[in-house]
């Protein structure tokens, strides 16, 4: 059957701005980078992050992502590097393809952590926050696959089907050309699943986005709902992809890995528990001071601009209705008894009752004294009734 339709393929992925290649790919990692960063820097301000907070967890996240990423594939695909016929050096040249998103995932965690520990922001904090811009970024880093003419399924006679062009390979990021100039196509047209995928991420997002708003998602558990709709839908992607991998037991071994990863992220999401969590500082931020120091240079009457928030040197974690409270009022919850101070009241308390058992005893002996006493003068009572009646006698 002749399709009704077809969906063409950019037949050049790079273009040369003086000596400096322009790569289609690396300009949609970046453009997905920018879009996960302005949805995770909304969502971090919603909980209490002061702003700005997301450039530096992506100073961290952004570069260890890309050496995971790398690492995943490398390791993944060790023949094209130290086989017989592999170039180990090629494992550095990452600007010729080849990032693992679950290496970018795993890296980029470990990059978010440790930047969420010089900031004093929960990981979890961060995760939950990331949860709907990760797809999203996913979404528009798979466009770099269409203008690289690469991760396409089989042959189909679907209307969508995708037209792939052969690529030069002596002239990477452009189409071989034929005699007369024009872009060599491959016969047929195939299913395009780096679109399948990019749309089904889109769709992990708005999944998300309305689930998280529902349920008030916290403790990571945003995060662990993205993975496993991300994971869902790269299983069954994964089936129909047709281009090199390794295998395990006949399946590809990206199968495997959106199977287990679906599982861990189901078993993380059922057992853990807890409500959304909110940040305030520890310590309110202070503003930077006035040029020159003097209040009555001010020109109040001009409308003073805002100024701008200090990130504070840590934060806490309260509940929604301390933040709203904290939001309206501007006054900081109290906070909960530190362990020292609860030390120092159970030794008051312990002080307290060995005082009180003090008191007691002396109380005791006051008692035994008056009835010592009481009972010495009984006897001297007796006794003075007694030696008359001896005189007598």
């Amino acid at each position: 059957m002749t399709p009704l339709a077809a969906m063409p393929s950019p037949s050049t992925a790079v273009w040369q701005l003086g000596p400096v290649p322009i790569r289609a790919y690396a300009l949609c990692i970046i453009v997905g980078i920018v879009v996960a960063c302005v949805v995770t820097e909304y969502r971090l301000r919603r909980r209490g992050v002061a702003p700005g907070a997301v450039l530096d967890i992506a100073v961290w996240a952004v570069p260890a992502g890309i050496i995971g990423a790398r690492l995943y594939h490398v390791i993944t695909s060790p023949e094209k590097y130290f086989g017989a016929d592999g170039q180990p050096l090629k494992a550095f040249a990452i600007w010729e393809g080849g990032l693992g998103i679950w290496g970018a995932v795993a890296g980029g965690a470990v990059g978010a952590w440790l930047a969420a520990r010089q900031l004093g922001i929960p990981l979890s904090v961060v995760a939950d926050a990331l949860a709907p811009g990760m797809p999203l970024a996913q979404a528009v880093g798979r466009l770099g696959n269409w203008f690289n003419n690469e991760l396409y399924g089989g042959r189909t006679s679907l209307p969508w089907g995708l037209e792939v062009h052969v690529m030069d390979p002596d002239n990477p990021g452009r189409a071989l050309r034929d005699d007369a100039g024009n872009p060599v196509l491959q016969p047929g047209l195939y299913h395009p699943t780096f679109l399948y995928e990019a749309l089904w991420n889109v769709g992990v997002a708005a999944l998300v986005l309305v689930l998280d708003r529902k349920l008030r998602l916290g403790k990571g558990r945003a995060f662990a709902l993205y993975v496993m709709g991300y994971t869902a839908g790269r299983f069954w992607i994964e089936l129909m992809r047709t281009d090199e991998a390794n295998h395990i037991l006949g399946v590809r071994l990206n199968v495997w890995t959106a199977a287990l990863v679906f599982l861990g992220a189901l078993a993380y999401f059922v057992r853990v528990r807890g409500p959304r969590e909110y940040l305030v500082p520890i310590g309110e931020p202070t503003a930077p001071a006035t040029p020159g120091g003097d209040v009555s240079q001010v020109d109040l009457a001009a409308g003073e601009p805002a100024a701008a928030t200090v990130a504070p040197e840590g934060y806490r974690v309260v509940t929604e209705d301390q933040f709203r409270a904290y939001r309206e009022t501007g006054a900081l919850p109290p906070t909960e008894p530190t362990a020292p101070d609860a030390d120092r009241a159970d030794d008051a308390d312990r002080a307290d009752d060995a005082d009180r058992a003090d008191d007691a005893d002396r109380a005791d002996d006051a008692d035994r004294a008056d009835d010592a006493d009481r009972a010495d003068a009984d006897a001297g009572r007796a006794d003075g009734g007694g030696r008359p009646a001896d005189r007598d006698s």
